[in-house]
């Protein structure tokens, strides 16, 4: 009785996928419809814009460190109701991994704005 409920809800799903694919009128994608549009002239530079590394880098470790601050945000309210060696240990580790993880980035110019 699974098996056949799953093999019906299986082929419904697909039916449902495959439904746009069949029912649309949609025209395939060719060179004029993928080239950007300026008003029937060329386009004067490439619609793509450079986007810099370094930034790039230095956000996505921003994101990392915000994420470690809100965990760690809580600690001090872990510490009043758990008032334990474990705890304390613990918190101490997640630390050291913090400062570890950021001394590696230092030393591998991650930091640096100038490569």
């Amino acid at each position: 009785m699974t098996f056949l409920l799953a093999t019906v809800i299986l082929l419904i799903s697909l039916a449902l996928m495959m439904m746009p694919l069949i029912t649309s009128n949609y025209p395939h994608p060719d060179r004029e419809n993928l080239s950007p549009f300026e008003c029937g002239f060329d386009p004067k530079n490439t619609s793509r814009t450079p986007f810099s590394l370094q930034f790039f880098l230095i956000a996505v470790i921003f994101l990392i460190f915000d994420v470690e601050i809100a965990l760690l945000l809580p600690m001090p309210i872990i510490i009043n109701n758990f008032n334990n060696v474990n705890t304390l240990l613990l918190i101490l580790f997640f630390i050291i991994i913090l400062t570890l993880g950021l001394y590696y980035e230092w030393l591998n110019g991650a930091l640096s704005w100038t490569l």
